[in-house]
């Protein structure tokens, strides 16, 4: 708990700085985030010589506050703790000058601590108090210009989910201390994993369901996300450390209370598979770098859902470290990588690969499967895990339909093939690394019924399809039907525009009354 006790401290220090510039409250917040990293490498170190457990209790009667220490707990808290390091020292250098720093500053902080606290947490009530908690610091930063009415739009829309979401964790928390008799989680999970899961805990597993489901912006509680480029581009990074797929966290911490439900993972898989396919399309159409990067981040958490569907919950986790680190990067450096461009521009032909170009990356995709398949043991891993692998194919299989374009220069295809071959191998070996890592943590992954089947061929079936489609895209992108379908999409098909009506977004407040966007 000392990760997020100095946080606090640094958050009170940051609170007290007015003006621009607050230089010692600035090597405070620097210097908490730099010691939570060394704290959260000391846990790393902890679990590896001592193995997992949780701390004493600080409460009565089963609820209190306690540390849970394992495979789970660390990794969220060196991805936090090294992403909350990295923000809060380009948030020093980009909001340089504003008279706000300090108070940005201090919610940055107060919102770290909050998801240490709850990636840590032991007991039920921790948690809970965690994840209220996280949201309230979101909300802060997100009306950081309360001026702005596309900052008061996405924070009304978060806080209507964030509050929804709150409630359901409540719910769920009590029903499952009702269930079991205890806040504890560890003991929790054990309970759940050996014995039948009462009417109660049916209940608990969906409305925490649910809550994942509204915290990490799924379809159609998305909106919010898109319109978070009304802030500072730090909170935008932020984001992806612990907040946005601190849904996916919720869902991987009680795997083994989700198991007994197979009616809420088949949810999580078809509202994930469809916000992910979703906005994947949808982000194709985007005219700008951060916008296009906020929808990649609601089609990742969409994937990262329908992984917990699936009941691959080592891979859940594995996703959520890779995108927090890419993603985090990809928005601190989005201005660079535009003016990098902008600087190297050469006009060239454009490298439009034919239908016999797709069908031949298609094959080779194949071929790669096969190949990292036979080097990782593919045959003796879980159906789902296959289908997972067979997902990723379609993705190499795009990447290779540029590379085999009548127009890409041979270096190019070449390049690709290496990068496809790379990316297959390290991301069947990291599978195979991420289980082992988490084995007696996070439950195996079943044998798949026929429900489970089902969904399993129609995620296949459906990311294929997406995938020939966007190989294809350009064959027939002048088209003159393309352009208006093109209009429609990169408006969401105005599912945002109907969420804004049903929440009466549009009636925002002045800059001098603002009070009502924070409400």
């Amino acid at each position: 708990m000392l990760a997020p006790l100095v946080l606090i401290l640094a958050a009170l220090a940051a609170f007290r700085s007015l003006g621009p510039r607050p230089r010692l409250a600035l090597r405070v917040a620097g210097a908490a985030t730099l010691l939570a990293l060394a704290v959260a490498v000391g846990s790393a170190l902890l679990l590896a010589g001592a193995g997992s457990g949780t701390s004493l209790l600080i409460g009565a009667e089963g609820i209190g506050f306690s540390v849970r220490l394992d495979a789970v707990s660390v990794t969220m808290l060196l991805i936090v703790a090294f992403v909350g390091w990295v923000v809060t020292r380009y948030a020093a250098t980009y909001l340089d000058g504003e008279p706000r720093q300090g108070y940005f500053t201090g919610w940055m902080c107060v919102t770290l601590a909050s998801v240490m606290a709850l990636v840590v947490a032991g007991n039920l009530l921790q948690l809970v108090l965690a994840w209220i908690a996280m949201g309230f610091g979101l909300h802060r930063l997100l009306l950081f210009y309360p001026e702005r009415s596309g900052a008061q739009r996405a924070a009304r829309k978060k806080l209507v989910a964030a509050r929804i979401a709150d409630t359901l964790l409540v719910a769920a928390a009590v029903l499952l201390w009702a269930a079991y008799g205890t806040g504890d989680i560890a003991t929790i999970l054990q309970s759940a994993r050996t014995t039948d899961a009462s009417a109660l805990a049916l209940v608990a597993a969906g409305l925490i369901g649910c809550a994942a489901l509204l915290k990490s912006a799924q379809f159609p509680a998305h909106g919010w996300l898109v319109e978070v480029m009304e802030t500072p581009t730090p909170v935008s990074a932020l984001l992806h450390a612990g907040v946005i797929n601190a849904g996916g966290f919720l869902l991987i911490r009680f795997a083994d209370v989700m198991l007994a439900s197979p009616g809420v993972l088949a949810l999580l898989v078809i509202a994930g598979g469809f916000t992910a396919l979703f906005a994947s399309v949808v982000l194709l159409a985007q005219p700008t770098v951060k916008t296009s990067l906020a929808w990649s981040t609601i089609a990742q958490m969409g994937f990262m859902i329908l992984q917990c569907g699936l009941a691959l919950f080592p891979l859940a986790l594995l996703h959520i470290a890779a995108h927090s680190l890419y993603k985090a990067h990809a928005f601190l450096s989005s201005g660079t990588e535009i003016e990098r461009i902008e600087q190297n521009r050469r006009p060239g032909p454009v490298a439009v690969p034919s239908g016999l170009a797709v069908a031949r990356a298609f094959l080779g995709a194949i071929v790669i499967y096969s190949v990292a398949g036979i080097a990782f043991g593919l045959h003796e891993k879980s159906p789902q895990a296959m289908a997972l692998g067979a997902i990723l194919i379609f993705g190499v299989a795009y990447l290779l339909a540029q590379g085999l374009a009548d127009a890409a220069p041979r270096a190019l295809t070449q390049r690709t093939a290496l990068f496809s071959l790379a990316t297959s191998l390290a991301y069947f070996a990291l599978q195979s690394e991420a289980d082992w890592l988490t084995a007696g943590t996070l439950p195996p992954t079943p044998v798949p019924g026929p429900l489970e089947w089902t969904l399993i061929i129609l995620a296949v079936l459906t990311f294929g399809m997406v995938a020939l489609a966007q190989a294809l895209f350009p064959l027939w992108a002048g088209h003159p039907a393309s352009q208006s379908v093109r209009v429609h999409i990169a408006n969401g098909l105005y599912a945002n525009a109907v969420l804004d009506r049903l929440l009466n977004s549009w009636a925002t407040s002045g800059p001098g009354q603002t009070s009502s966007g924070e409400a």
